[in-house]
């Protein structure tokens, strides 16, 4: 008989040993694929080198800065801070850094310069907050404290721009357009050489375009041919002259004799070197004062942008004496009808502080204007900046009339000293340097 074939199974013995299974190998795992840049950008970074403190110096020290915001907070106290936002804003004419630290419902407002805002956020990352949120024209920049160890660092594209990125409507109509390079304006810094304007700059830059839309209204009354004789009485360091000069000459073509006075040694030293630097034809600086200065020809255009006090009734009287075709005047710090005033003269108003002081500075403002309408000009006064930039937002055009040499209206005079009676004045600044020099 041929022999049965084996069967494929074990016979099992109750005796016998089974053998355990062998176990698979492990699938080796495939290798990962290489991140694209893209990716990487995004990834934790450890470095000794970066930190919070010194990303954030760098942001404000390049102008990128955005905004900070510090969060996860380190304490479980009552009393803790549970956030703090820091924003841009602007305060008397210069960039200040808002730090508004929010404990439960209350939210405490401390404004800072760039420096004691490192100081400050140095002092409060890892003590208070754990977490840090850097926004900057560049990137986002995530910080996060790791005690002993370097701070984690997640960078990722920015996703903020500022107030007014290039493709506001609004800027669409500016005489200077944000994103073509500008050279006074990034000679000056408020433009990057890309035509991007700064984020702490963006005040200025609405600034100085609002300025050229008054003096853009003013050119239908300035000589049609021939140089345009200007004086910037108290130029400063000089931003508007040189966007006046820019104005007139760049984008209209037109030959200029523009002077920038000022009593600063120092600074009228610097915007002649830039004068110098970008090649401004016709434009000059010298140091003097207002009511010794002397014009070699007639002044077409007289303008006098926060000169303090009495400077600018200095300004308008020279403007009167000289028959100026316009004049563009911003006031500034106007003490003398504020020191004539008793508490009693208005009461209710007079006797407090702050009504006091703002009530002067509006009526000194009302007295130059029905002034200026006394000796032939046609006057406004217009909002020059809104007043969450600068306080000193008013700015007095006045245009001289053609007949100008007609006595003043009786009515009009009437007025004129009726505010003055008001106010308890017998004679001012201006009115005294206009009659002193007639």
């Amino acid at each position: 008989m041929p022999r049965a074939k084996p069967s494929s199974r074990s016979p099992s013995y109750s005796g016998a040993k089974s053998k355990p299974p062998v176990p698979k190998r492990p699938a080796r795992p495939k290798p990962r694929a290489a991140s694209k840049p893209s990716e990487q950008k995004t990834r934790s970074e450890k470095s000794t080198d970066l930190t919070l403190t010194s990303l954030l110096a760098s942001a404000l020290r390049e102008r990128t800065f955005l905004r900070l915001v510090l969060s996860q907070p380190l304490s479980k106290s009552d009393t803790a801070l549970s956030k703090v936002t820091v924003r841009l804003i602007e305060v008397g004419g210069e960039t200040k850094y808002q730090w508004a630290a929010r404990s439960h419902s209350q939210e405490l407002h401390e404004n800072l310069t760039a420096d004691e805002l490192v100081v400050q956020t140095k002092s409060v990352f890892g003590v208070n907050f754990g977490d840090a949120h850097l926004f900057t024209t560049e990137a986002d920049l995530t910080v996060r404290w790791n005690y002993s160890k370097p701070q984690k660092i997640k960078r990722k594209p920015p996703t903020q721009q500022p107030s007014e990125g290039a493709g506001h409507n609004r800027q669409k109509q500016y005489l200077i357009p944000a994103g073509v390079p500008c050279p006074f304006l990034v000679e000056i810094g408020v433009m990057l050489p890309s035509g991007q304007v700064r984020p702490a700059m963006y005040h200025k830059f609405r600034q100085i375009n609002r300025y050229l839309e008054f003096v853009e209204d003013l050119l239908p009354q300035l000589p049609p041919t021939g140089p345009i004789h200007v004086v910037d009485f108290g130029c400063g360091k000089s931003y508007l002259t040189f966007a006046l000069h820019h104005l007139l000459t760049t984008i209209h073509g037109r030959e200029v004799r523009i002077v920038g006075l000022d009593v600063k040694t120092d600074v009228i030293e610097d915007c002649s070197r830039i004068a110098k630097a970008l090649s401004c034809s016709g434009l000059h600086f010298q140091i003097g004062r207002i009511e010794n200065f002397t014009p070699e020809s007639h002044i077409h255009l007289a303008v006098s942008l926060h000169a303090c006090d009495t400077a600018t009734d200095d300004a308008l009287a020279a403007a009167l004496r000289w028959k100026c075709e316009a004049i563009l005047a911003v006031p500034c710090c106007q003490h003398e009808v504020c020191q004539a005033l008793g508490r009693q003269t208005l009461p209710g108003l007079t006797e407090y502080g702050i009504l006091k002081d703002r009530f002067a500075s509006l009526a000194t403002d009302a007295l130059r204007a029905q002034f200026l309408e006394l000796h032939g000009y046609r006057t406004q006064v217009l909002e020059f900046i809104e007043t969450e930039h600068t306080p000193k937002n008013l700015l007095l055009r006045a245009v001289r009339r053609p007949d100008a040499a007609v006595p003043e209206s009786a009515s009009r005079r009437q007025a004129y000293e009726q505010l003055k009676e008001v106010l308890g004045l017998k004679q001012w600044h201006l009115e005294a340097a206009v009659l002193g020099a007639t």
